[in-house]
This record gives C-alpha cells, structure tokens and sequence, in this order.
C-alpha cells in the first residue's frame, strides 16, 4: 500500500477537469485568437472559464490574467509593478522562489517573520515608506502553511506606503481558503491549477482594476496586451472546472482533511520522541500542510526510507553545491540548522484518506528509529548518514 503526501507540490487531476480537458486535446484545436467559427467557440470556453476563475478570486472577468502557472503569475505581478512604476519593492523572507528572486533582483527588501512564520508587522512598517510600490505577502506558506493577517498586512502598508501595490501569492491557499474573502485586501493575486486539481502548466494573475502593470510576455495582444501568447484552452478549461468543484466542496473537504492532518500528526507525536511541529498553532496553518522537523535524523535519509517504502512526502529543503542546506523558511522562522536538517513536510489533498494517514504512521516512526539507531552506532554526523543508507547500507 502506498501514500501520497505531497499533495502540496502537485495534487491530482480531480477526474471532472480531466474529462473537461480531454475534448480540447482531442478534437477543438482552433486557436481562440482566429476569425472562424471554432476558434470563436475556443474563445467561447475561455470566456466561461474566465467568469468562473473571477468569481473564485473575487475579482471582476476583465480582471484575470491567464498565465503558465504560479511562477509565471509571481513574477508577473512583481516584475510587472515594478517595470511600470519603478520604486522598491518588499517581500516576506519566507515567500516562494518565485517571489523572492524577482524581488531581489529589483535591489527589494525582505522582511523577517516570527518563530511561527508569521510576517512582523512591526519590521514591515520599519521596511516601508512613499517610495514602495509593491509588498509580496502569500496568503498560506507553501511549506509549514502558516496563514498571516493580509487584512492588517494592507493596513500597515495603506498607513506607511500609501502608493504601494499589495500582491499575495494564493497558489497553496486556494485549495483550504476562500480567497476571495481572505484577498479582498491584495490587489494582485496568484493561483495554480495543479496544486486544486486542475492540470499543471496553467495558473492566473488577478489584477484589480487601476493597478499598473507591465507586460512581461508581449507580441500577440492576448489577454488584454497584458500576457501575449496562444491561450492554453484545454488547460484554462481544466482549471476552471477544477476551481469550480474545490469552492463548491471546500467546507466538507477542509473539515475531512483538517481531521486526517491532525490525527496524522498526534500519531507522529506519540511515537517519535523529541518530534518537533513546526509553523505556529495549527488553527492558524492550512488543513493540508503538516510540517514536523526530526532532531537526529536528517530528512533525504529519511525520504530514501520513506520511497523504499512508498510513502512520498518532501523535506522542503533544497540542494547548494552539492551539500543539502535547510529550507530558507526555516532558517528564517529561526529553526536552529540541527533541527531543519530533519525537515519532514507531509502534505495531503482533495483525495487523501485515511489509508493514506495509516500507511504514512506506520512507516514513517521505525523509519525515524532506525536511523537514529544507525546514526548513533555509526558515530556520523547526518550527511555520511544518508550517503550510506543511499548507497544501499540501510539501517
């Protein structure tokens, strides 16, 4: 038996988009932005698909941007504001990749969060002043979710940078909250289909009406000469019918997740000494994210383990020139490196089940054992740990 517990990097294909996507794939090939009667049927679908995302963001149809997916959509609205208006731009040290480089790459400022990874709302005020023109604040954090206070986020910066752009990248939120509810303060938002069960390859940007924006991709005019290129119809299709099915059952599927997270993590609690969770309290984290780091027992040892077994989960951590380093997120909750190098993130989905809670409690506590066992026998520190269980010496 397996389990899947990476539903926060890509979650599967809910079956209604997949057969909305197939007859675009099939058989209606006309390109949306052609004169004859099937490209005006392509346009067609894409202006019902547009109403659909609109009204899950919030926001008015002349107002979503069609984009390749939340990359494509961060760096749209960063880079986008920031080409049109100049100025400085500011994000949270825990935001994406995707947010933070554009906004390094602009000379920008990030702003430290707490040991929750809640953004400081006292060092984002100290961070801005009139010559902001954009603040990147995501409404649920791709790896231990925690959930900040947008609404008093758009406050501090209404109070201390009046002219600035509030962008909140709403790509892990939107399969747990309604966004548009808890983005009614940004007035640029990002989503991505494949993390709600659309397809990957499609995502979108709401742009509220009078925010400047730049394009990013010019040459075609689509999408309002402010995203040029041949529109994705299968997969805005797709995402549309996916965004429509996770709003309708978001409540029922919130109380189911939310109830399989936490037995998830009591179990790992109970069994594993010394477990520590990770993100604040789990009332102010998304249903779908359980972050634990494991003191002892560095996490791509641990995930060697875990595949051997199939159980797929992540570490949220990347790789540095050949040594692994802990997540950036982490490092600036302020999670001590010993700690974040046992990184575990199980995240579940639209499709997780109790089975999938079972498989993942029964592996995961004597894999944890083990390797500590291993380590503590062999007297090596973590990284010779996982380079012998890699080579296929397991504990």
């Amino acid at each position: 038996m397996s389990a899947y517990l990476d539903h926060a990097a890509s979650t599967p294909m809910r079956p209604e988009a997949f057969e909305a996507m197939v007859p675009w794939l099939q058989h209606q090939h006309a390109n949306p932005s052609g004169a004859h009667r099937l490209a005006r049927d392509a346009r067609r679908a894409i202006d019902e698909a547009r109403d659909v995302v609109a009204a899950g963001l919030g926001v008015d149809p002349g107002e979503v941007i069609f984009t390749s997916g939340g990359t494509e959509a961060d760096n749209l609205a960063v880079l986008g504001v920031h080409d049109r208006r100049g100025g400085t731009v500011v994000g949270a040290a825990t935001e994406h990749h995707a947010v933070l480089e554009p906004v390094l790459s602009r000379g920008g400022r990030i702003v430290t969060v707490g040991p929750d990874g809640v953004i400081d709302l006292d060092a984002l005020a100290a961070a801005l002043d009139p010559h902001v023109m954009l603040v990147s604040v995501m409404l649920a954090n791709n790896e231990v979710g925690t959930v900040p206070p947008l609404a008093e986020v758009a406050e501090v910066v209404a109070r201390h940078a009046p002219g600035a752009s509030l962008h909140t990248d709403a790509v892990q939120a939107f399969s747990w909250l309604d966004v548009a509810t808890g983005a009614a303060s940004a007035d640029l938002v990002s989503i991505s289909a494949h993390k709600f069960g659309g397809p990957k390859g499609i995502g979108a940007l709401a742009v509220r009406s009078g925010t400047p924006l730049s394009p990013r991709q010019i040459g075609g005019g689509q999408e309002r000469d402010r995203r040029s290129g041949t529109h994705n119809v299968a997969g805005i299709v797709a995402m549309a019918v996916a965004m429509a099915s996770t709003v309708e059952q978001r409540v029922a599927t919130v109380a189911r997740v939310g109830a399989l997270r936490d037995r998830l993590l009591d179990g790992l609690l109970a069994e594993i000494p010394d477990l520590v969770e990770t993100g604040g309290p789990r009332s102010a984290r998304v249903v779908g994210i359980g972050h634990v780091c494991i003191p002892g027992v560095e996490s791509e040892a641990l995930l060697f383990l875990l595949e051997q077994a199939e159980v797929y989960a992540a570490a949220a951590a990347s790789c540095a020139s050949g040594a692994m380093e802990p997540s950036h997120v982490l490092a600036a909750m302020g999670v001590p490196r010993g700690v974040a190098f046992g990184a575990l993130r199980l995240s579940l989905g639209w499709c997780s089940t109790d089975d999938d809670v079972d498989r993942a409690l029964e592996v995961i506590p004597p894999a944890v054992e083990r390797l500590r066992r291993f380590a503590g026998s062999a007297a090596t520190g973590p990284t010779s740990v996982a380079a012998r269980v890699g080579r296929g010496t397991t504990p």
